[in-house]
């Protein structure tokens, strides 16, 4: 998930909304397409019982950042202040990151226990 939201975190940056506004709105909304499939793409797998809370958390957690997401899309074409949007966007992408980690540290610990891991 971190790859896909590299050039959009680039973008956010650049301060070209600037120089040209209207570009920058077109040009991150674009860039939001694939960190939404990224984030539509997860699912729950069958887990242990130990894991199913926090499996149940994650899913949650990504449901909330869908949400975040879907408004910010909408507003970054509209909204006055692009300043305020970028920022938002860019407070978004360190939450996304953050729910990618954890993703990944779920799938470690069901690995782990699949294999045997500490007991």
């Amino acid at each position: 998930m971190a790859t896909m939201t590299g050039p959009l975190d680039d973008l956010l940056r650049a301060r070209a909304h600037v120089a040209d506004p209207g570009a920058w709105r077109w040009n991150v909304r674009r860039h939001l397409v694939p960190v939404r499939e990224g984030l539509s793409r997860e699912h729950a797998h069958r887990r242990n019982a130990w894991l199913s809370a926090r499996a149940s958390q994650v899913l949650r957690e990504r449901d909330v950042l869908l949400g975040r997401l879907n408004k910010l899309s909408s507003e970054v074409l509209v909204a006055a202040d692009v300043e305020t949007v970028a920022a938002q966007l860019s407070r978004l992408l360190v939450d996304i990151e953050h729910h990618a980690q954890r993703l990944h540290d779920l799938a470690y610990d069901d690995v782990e226990l699949e294999i045997g891991g500490s007991e």
